[in-house]
């Protein structure tokens, strides 16, 4: 029980005991009073919400880190009565939501709406909702609230950022040969004919056969020789270190255009940051690129071309997280089979020990091409390791190495060398 009403329960018993010992007529129309009142606001709070509905919409379920993400609410008062306020408030575990507001004066059979924009800080799913309808009586004696359970996401994407130079070995397959795997894509290598099916493309169709077997027949083709690229990140979680967050931040203005989003200060955050600007900047080049991550779960993504791989693998890391219980060189060591020869294998890793230069010898012998990024946990908080001799072994062995600190760009820190 709320104070104000305490009080009033107070004060009726007070001029109903008062009106008893003296007799008055006034404490007896007083405690009248009180009675009335309590009654009154308890009517007036079983129907604030009743009829008052709540849409809650967004145009896309999928953003970046650092994008603004709006949201649309509509409120619909469908009772004929006017509601003093209604506070609507946002529930969502979304980092720095701007979706609760107070509305004043709602007429009846009439709406209002709002829009809510936030600047998109974390990677990952969040849940868009619940939002909780409170209002009360005019007193405010006996607040009232219901709650709108929505089941939309929002699933944000990995900070990317923009690599000017970055290593990407030749391969083996230089000579032109074919790899001799079907594809989607539209490459210099046809592979054959094949009868037309509904949703083919026309540029595909090949008239010449069509003509001679009197139906529609349409090319394949097969990838071309162009080495593919597969980034093996360490997501075991005995290597990964952290250092404590801010215990306030900055609130970030939305409509600043050049607003710098800072990664968490985690080696599972830079990790996931490197690989996923690695990816759209392979991607951009015509590779096919592919991910092996065993965090809390294995992820394995073959390597493919385009946009449509870009999204997988940037929903995979959105939804990633560093708790492996298998290391970096067993994983490598069970997938390498699976890995054309020529291939570019990049190795995003906090770990600064002796596997390393045993996965790197074992790949170059495999035939591979493997490209080394290297997450300083020193300046996460960890353990420090001086990189510069591990560094210097592996360009003599014509490896490109590249290390990574915390608070470093990473975009500049992918395009030279450490």
């Amino acid at each position: 029980m709320s104070l104000s009403r305490r009080m009033i329960l107070i004060l009726l018993a007070v001029c109903l005991l008062a009106g008893a010992a003296t007799g008055e007529a006034l404490y007896y129309q007083m405690a009248y009073l009180w009675l009335f009142l309590y009654i009154f606001s308890w009517i007036l709070s079983k129907y604030s919400l009743r009829g008052v509905s709540l849409i809650r919409s967004s145009r896309t379920q999928r953003a970046q880190v650092g994008q603004i993400f709006e949201e649309r609410y509509d409120l619909q008062n469908q009772g004929r009565f006017l509601r003093l306020w209604i506070e609507v408030r946002d529930e969502s575990n979304l980092p720095g939501s701007e979706g609760s507001r107070i509305l004043t004066l709602v007429n009846g059979k009439q709406g209002r709406s709002y829009l809510a924009r936030t600047r998109l800080q974390r990677r990952g799913v969040f849940e868009l909702g619940p939002t909780v309808l409170a209002s009360s009586d005019i007193f405010g004696l006996f607040p009232v609230h219901k709650t709108e359970n929505f089941k939309n996401t929002l699933l944000v994407y990995p900070l990317m950022f923009e690599i000017q130079e970055f290593p990407f070995p030749p391969g083996l397959l230089s000579g032109g040969d074919s790899l001799r795997r079907r594809t989607h894509q539209v490459t210099p290598n046809a592979a054959g004919v094949r009868e037309y099916v509904h949703g083919d493309s026309l540029n595909r169709i090949h008239w010449l056969s069509s003509a001679r077997r009197n139906q529609l027949m349409v090319k394949e083709f097969e990838l071309d020789p162009l080495a593919d690229m597969w980034i093996f990140l360490d997501a075991y979680v005995h290597v990964q270190q952290e250092l404590p967050s801010a215990s306030k931040s900055e609130p970030i203005d939305i409509f600043q255009s050049d607003v710098k989003i800072e990664l968490p200060p985690s080696t599972e955050e830079y990790s996931v940051s490197a690989a996923a600007s690695i990816t759209r900047l392979s991607l951009r080049k015509g590779r096919a690129v592919g991910l092996v991550a065993a965090g809390h779960q294995l992820i394995l993504l073959p390597p493919d071309r385009g946009g449509r791989q870009l999204g997988k693998i940037l929903e995979a890391l959105a939804l990633l997280k560093a708790r492996g219980t298998i290391p970096l060189r067993m994983i490598i060591e069970t997938q390498v089979k699976h890995i054309a020869r020529g291939s570019t294998v990049v190795i995003i890793s906090p770990a600064m020990n002796r596997d390393n230069d045993v996965i790197v010898d074992f790949l170059v012998q495999r035939g591979l091409r493997p490209v080394f990024i290297y997450i300083d946990a020193g300046t996460f908080g960890g353990p420090h390791y001086d990189s510069s001799e591990v560094s210097f072994r592996f360009k003599a062995m014509g490896i490109p190495f590249r290390r990574i600190s915390y608070g470093v760009d990473l975009g500049i820190a992918l395009s030279v060398d450490a």
